[in-house]
């Protein structure tokens, strides 16, 4: 098993092997060809772009092209881009082994074949949390999918897969469903929310009042509806109160969760806050010779965001590759103080040293609607402190300069200040 003819053109070796083609891996791999280094970028998808591929609307492309771009053109751009740079990507293929080495096992059309590379960039991506996750009863009818099925049927294949569905979830990913399906001529008789106010932002609601959505909030779905077809949803409201909403479809939108399995099964680290996998400033993971960027980071940013994670990625591999980054395994633990409302800090390590282009921030994001000051402490002393009102699923960003001059070997807890 090697590269070669066996991989449908794959080289037996590259500088950086790049696992994903969407905003972040193809942001990488055109700057690390701009860097003079050779990058080879696998997709399991048969065409490259990511998730943006099957999003039929707008706004994508502000940061990456300076112009207001749909979903598929903004795909186009990238891939076209890595192509101008000479970029190999190589569709169809799919990561089925990360060893040490690091080596990749790939499964191709043309059958099987490995890539030795000296570094590798993990970009995978998210999924949704399926129905089974969410814990919903009932029977499997035809017509529970979630958007990003919903996306493929409408914007690739031209389907209509109901006309009269409930959406679940209030994210901005359940509003792009809404967008969804106006486009193809669908209209969701309801947006269910657990919570007392949707998880976008504040104006997302009004994108469902002009579309003619109700919107329920502190409302769970128990079931749903139909043995073949789907008839509808069993709800429950805040007072206890069941009812059933007729619908031809579900569509289960948000709670990301990172794509992970690939990590999992190669020994990698993984941050139970996150979902994914625990780095260090530079986007290092447990084993130094491995990278990860974009959303499999954690649930869930823009496209935009995590396209500027895989060029940051791209600089800091570069940096590794030229030997110019500190000792691994030096590292400080930073994370949530136990009981603490905040969900997860990434990165998850911190070198104590000082690296132009490092990460400015640490990422946080919490479990339920806060007010206060947000605090990093270690042995008793506050090496930041500042005030925050957020509710969950927005980003918070920690200096990190502030920790990195000021912390000694131990553990970084973070927190509100009245939790200490």
């Amino acid at each position: 098993m090697t590269g070669g003819p066996e991989g449908a053109g794959l080289p037996a070796g590259c500088d950086v092997a790049i696992v994903g083609a969407g905003p972040a891996g193809l942001g990488a791999a055109v700057r690390l060809k701009a860097l003079g280094i050779d990058a080879v970028v696998l997709d399991r998808e048969a065409e490259a772009g990511g998730i943006p591929r099957h999003c039929g609307h707008y706004p994508f492309g502000m940061r990456e092209f300076h112009r207001v771009l749909k979903g598929p053109d903004y795909a186009r751009r990238l891939v076209e881009e890595a192509q101008a740079a000479g970029v190999r990507l190589f569709p169809q293929t799919t990561v089925v082994a990360l060893e040490k080495g690091p080596r990749l096992i790939v499964a191709t059309p043309a059958g099987k074949a490995a890539l030795q590379a000296k570094r590798v960039l993990l970009a995978t991506g998210v999924r949704e949390r399926s129905r089974a996750g969410r814990l919903v009863g009932g029977n499997r009818p035809f017509g529970v999918i979630s958007t990003g099925a919903l996306q493929q049927l409408v914007y690739l294949k031209g389907a209509r897969p109901f006309l009269r569905p409930v959406i679940v979830g209030s994210e901005l990913v359940s509003f792009s469903a809404i967008l969804t399906c106006r486009h193809a001529g669908i209209q969701p008789v309801a947006m269910v929310e657990a919570n007392d106010r949707v998880t976008a932002w504040w104006f997302a609601a009004g994108l469902a009042r002009l579309t003619a959505v109700p919107l329920h909030m502190k409302t769970k779905v128990m079931r749903v509806l139909g043995r073949d077809l789907v008839e509808g949803v069993e709800v429950r409201d805040a007072a206890g109160r069941e009812r059933s909403i007729e619908a031809d479809g579900v569509i289960f939108t948000g709670q990301f969760l990172p794509e992970v399995p690939l990590l999992r099964a190669a020994g990698l680290v993984l941050d139970p806050g996150s979902g994914g996998p625990a780095v260090d400033q530079f986007g290092r993971c447990s084993d130094p010779a491995v990278f990860a960027a974009g959303n499999l980071l954690r649930p869930v940013e823009t496209a935009g965001w995590s396209w500027r994670e895989g060029v940051f990625a791209a600089g800091m591999i570069a940096r590794s590759l030229a030997g110019h980054l500190p000792d691994a395994a030096a590292n400080v633990q930073i994370r949530p103080r136990d009981g603490s409302a905040i969900r997860f800090v990434m990165p998850q390590r911190l070198a104590l040293s000082v690296v132009e282009g490092a990460m400015a921030s640490a990422q946080i994001r919490v479990t339920r609607p806060l007010r206060g000051t947000l605090v990093a402490r270690q042995n008793g002393k506050t090496l930041w402190s500042g005030r925050i009102a957020s509710r969950p699923e927005r980003r918070l960003l920690l200096p990190l300069q502030p920790l990195v001059a000021q912390a000694v070997a131990g553990t970084i807890e973070v927190g509100l200040s009245d939790e200490f």
